[in-house]
């Protein structure tokens, strides 16, 4: 009988250390995770603490404005995808409502004359900041010293994955080069007892677009990582300091299918309000995604053809986001009533 288990939570620390044996145990590990279902935690990396909480506590204050400030900020407003999202704007999931969650997307802070901009490159532009927040100045230098850290702990990450297939350690340096990557602040209002979970979701069960994922969760839980060998969903309770590291679609596609890019969801039925923090690491734009060394046998064919990183992630975000409005015009629902939709 397969006794199943949420992501093991790994320390990170053998990474930065010189313990060679600690360093393959390590590799070992993420290897067989990413095998089985793309996704592990880590604790003992070097995103500090202090960072951490700071940046939760920007999140907290940034939902807490009142809505009509909020507004203001709608990433709808630009097409570079920054600033605020409504809940309801998004349906990852086939067949359910309109999402309860609500949303900021932050990225590298990309003048209009930069190359990216002008080119209309993958999610790149200005960010969209709070200005009516109190200690605005704070939220913006916190947000882009956390944006920073992420960048470096997910290139940590790629190289640590760069070794589970036996590749050099500086494999993806190339992709990581004017990588593109998305800081996305979430909150969670808690769904009513009586809401249908089949139908109202935090987040729609889905698989995420791009490469890697590095979630910071609050000590709220509804996060659910579905385990294909017993065919259940499994709850990932929050662990302080600690980042869940999932596989996207992108890296699945570069691997030949050899590594998982795992459905999750997250239904908020604590009664609390949820918060989380996902860094959606995309890479270079003009990067080639092409089967990986060491992903297929000699003489066997690629299940895929090259694309690049934009291609694999931009169309993703459009279907997403379009399902949602195609479902609002459907059933004429207002964004208010949004948070009652689905319910018995």
């Amino acid at each position: 009988m397969t006794i199943a288990s949420a992501p093991p939570i790994l320390d990170f620390s053998a990474f930065y250390g010189s313990d060679e044996q600690a360093k393959a145990s390590l590799v070992a590990t993420v290897r067989e995770c990413c095998l089985h279902n793309g996704f592990f935690q880590i604790i003992g990396h070097d995103v500090p603490a202090q960072l951490q909480e700071s940046m939760l506590k920007c999140t907290k204050q940034l939902f807490a404005l009142p809505q009509k400030e909020k507004d203001e900020l709608l990433k709808d407003k630009n097409t570079w995808n920054r600033g605020y999202e409504k809940i309801g704007s998004q349906i990852l999931e086939a067949g359910t409502a309109p999402e309860l969650k609500e949303g900021f997307y932050i990225g590298e802070e990309i003048p209009e004359n930069h190359p990216y901009f002008v080119n209309k490159r993958l999610n790149s532009g200005p960010n969209v900041w709070p200005n009516t927040l109190a200690h605005s100045e704070q939220f913006k230098d916190v947000s882009m010293a956390y944006y920073k850290s992420m960048h470096r702990l997910a290139r940590d990450i790629l190289t640590v994955l760069a070794q589970t297939l036996d590749l050099d350690p500086a494999y993806f340096q190339n992709f990581t080069n004017d990588a593109v990557a998305t800081l996305r602040l979430l909150h969670y209002p808690p769904q009513t007892p009586d809401s249908d979970e089949k139908i109202s979701r935090g987040i729609g069960a889905h698989t995420d677009f791009g490469s890697v994922t590095l979630l910071l969760q609050d000590e709220v839980d509804g996060l659910q990582v579905y385990e294909k060998s017993t065919d259940e969903w499994l709850d990932v309770k929050p662990t302080k300091g600690a980042y869940v590291v999932n596989l996207g679609n992108a890296f699945m596609r570069w691997s030949n299918d050899k590594y998982i890019s795992n459905l999750h969801r997250v239904i908020n039925k604590s009664g609390k309000e949820r918060y989380s923090i996902p860094f959606f690491y995309s890479g270079n734009p003009d990067y080639i995604i092409d089967c990986l060394p060491n992903c297929r046998d000699a003489g066997e064919a690629a299940k895929y053809e090259p694309i690049t990183v934009e291609q694999a992630v931009r169309g993703a975000y459009i279907r997403s986001y379009g399902a949602a409005e195609s479902f609002k015009k459907s059933v004429n629902t207002t964004p208010q009533r949004l948070a009652t939709a689905g319910t018995v």
